[in-house]
This record gives structure tokens, C-alpha cells and sequence, in this order.
């Protein structure tokens, strides 16, 4: 499927005719606009629009789509990634390997009382401090949280907030795609999780994107309860496609009662792992 033919499609579809001063009737068949709808209110040929939600339409112009993205109702999440669709047939970008820099590594130490991550747009963790390994029980580096979230059963419930967590990520990999459509790996990753999951593909089909800015995370640990955290996401500003995510708690709450007790738990279980692991290749890149 043409991903901005699939896009325009569902877009299309969800939006109220009334919002947009069309009456409708109880003979009304289709769920949100018309094609022709769509067409003359954006001020585009039928023809035209047609084509596009077909694949077969040449590059549409900067006014055509501000225009669609006006008409369909997209905020500015879903305009930058209506942008970035039209342009594949130009221009396709290489996805980012990318180095973490030892100063990054350096600077994740230093975060203490936090668990924090270095990820990328894949969702796999390149690095992690010492509590955010406690936080998922496991070392989080190597980790890939999609797979964790939809694939694996016995995590679930580490996910307080389940459905809400699929959601981002499906919201996420749809950006992602958006950006690097000839990733080999992300496609992968994504029919893995199609093949393994029918909430995934459900959602999937949907084409939501959303953007991983900052906002609540709850988690439910087996060993400290209820930690209602919040999560920050630092883009990293040399275009690696990663980001620094940070987990705090508010001062005084329970959540950072739970975060120390969790950091005293692993303390007193430490056999001298180092407060970061990073992915071995990628350490093995910051010492080239």
C-alpha cells in the first residue's frame, strides 16, 4: 500500500462531516468525507485527489497538502508526517546508524536517581543506567521496548497503563517509517510484531502517528509497586535518530519512595556491575 494514499484514507475517514459544514442524512454510507468532499474542499481536482489516494498522483505541491492537512484536521504531528510521505518519492533518507558519543554515556551516569535510556528510533535501548535495569529487571540495553510491550506476555504487567503504552509505540513506528521507509530493520521489527500480535495490527492499520515528547509513565514493579513516573524524551541534536529518555518522580510522592527503595534493593544485590551498560557494538564504536 502507498503509505500516503493509506494515510489520506484514514484521515479522511474520521472526520465529522457536520465539523465541516456538510449536512448529512440518515442515507449517508460513508464514515467521515467523501473523495469529491475532500477534494472541493481543499480546492483540488475530484480527479486529483482521487489519483492521490490511488498512489498514481505526481508530487503534490506545499499548498496542496497545507491544504488537506486543513481540510482533514491534522495536528502538527500528523501535518509533519503528511509532509514527509509526499516526499518519499524524492528524496529517501538513509536511516541513522549513528555513535553514542562517550560524552553521552558520561552525562547518563550522571543521572542517579532516575532511570534513564538511551534509544532509538527503532525503540532498541543502546544504553542504560543501573536503575533503569532494575526498572525492567533486566539489563536494558539490548532491550527493544515494542517488542517488549506487544510480544512479550509475562511483561505485561510491568505496564501499568498497557493500552495507553501501545499507542505510543504504534504512534512512534509510524513516525519512524515515515522518516527511514527503506530501514530494513524497522520493516522487520514490524512485521514481527504484525505476525505476533492482533492489537498491533489493528492499531496499525489505523495509521496514528504520535510524537514521544514527554508526558506520564506508570509502572507496576513486582518488587516496589506502583511507580507513577514522568517521562521525558531528549532528541539528541546531530540527526542519530536517538533520544535521551528520563523517568523522574515528583519530589516527596510516592513514586520516589519506590525509585529508592528499588535503587536500595539492587545496591544490596550488586555483584559490581557498572552503573551503565551500553550495546557492546556501540561501545566498541565510542572507543574507535
Amino acid at each position: 500500500m502507498d503509505d500516503l494514499a493509506g494515510f489520506l484514507r484514514t484521515r479522511r475517514s474520521r472526520v465529522d462531516p457536520a465539523a465541516v459544514g456538510i449536512p448529512t442524512d440518515s442515507r449517508r454510507r460513508v464514515e467521515g468525507l467523501r473523495r469529491e468532499e475532500v477534494a472541493h474542499l481543499s480546492g483540488v481536482s475530484v480527479d486529483y485527489y482521487v489519483r492521490l489516494e490511488q498512489g498514481r498522483a505526481t508530487q503534490p505541491s506545499e499548498q496542496v497538502l497545507d491544504a488537506l492537512a486543513r481540510v482533514l484536521g491534522l495536528d502538527g504531528t500528523e501535518h509533519g508526517h503528511l509532509r514527509r510521505l509526499a516526499r518519499q518519492r524524492r528524496r529517501r533518507a538513509k536511516a541513522p546508524g549513528g555513535r553514542i558519543r562517550p560524552e553521552l554515556l558520561r552525562i547518563l551516569g550522571l543521572v542517579a536517581d532516575a532511570p534513564a535510556l538511551i534509544m532509538d528510533h527503532r525503540m532498541d535501548v543502546l544504553a542504560g543506567n543501573h536503575l533503569a535495569g532494575l526498572l525492567y529487571g533486566r539489563p536494558a540495553t539490548g532491550l527493544n521496548t515494542a517488542r517488549h510491550i506487544f510480544l512479550e506476555e509475562a511483561e505485561r504487567g510491568l505496564y501499568a497503563e498497557w493500552e495507553n503504552c501501545t499507542l505510543d509505540v504504534v504512534g512512534h513506528l509510524r513516525l519512524a517509517a515515515g522518516k527511514y521507509p527503506e530501514d530494513p530493520r524497522l520493516a522487520s521489527l514490524v512485521g514481527e510484531l504484525a505476525m505476533g500480535s492482533e492489537r498491533f495490527r489493528r492499531l496499525w492499520a489505523r495509521a496514528d502517528v504520535r510524537a514521544r515528547t514527554h508526558g506520564r509513565k506508570a509502572y507496576r514493579h513486582p518488587l516496589v509497586g506502583l511507580l507513577e513516573l514522568h517521562q521525558e524524551n531528549f532528541a539528541l541534536p546531530d540527526e542519530s535518530g536517538m533520544e535521551l529518555l528520563v523517568m523522574s518522580a515528583v519530589p516527596g510522592s510516592p513514586a520516589e519512595d519506590g525509585l529508592r527503595l528499588l535503587a536500595a534493593l539492587g545496591a544490596d544485590k550488586s555483584d559490581g556491575t557498572p552503573p551503565i551498560d551500553a550495546h557492546p557494538t556501540r561501545q566498541a564504536q565510542v572507543r574507535d
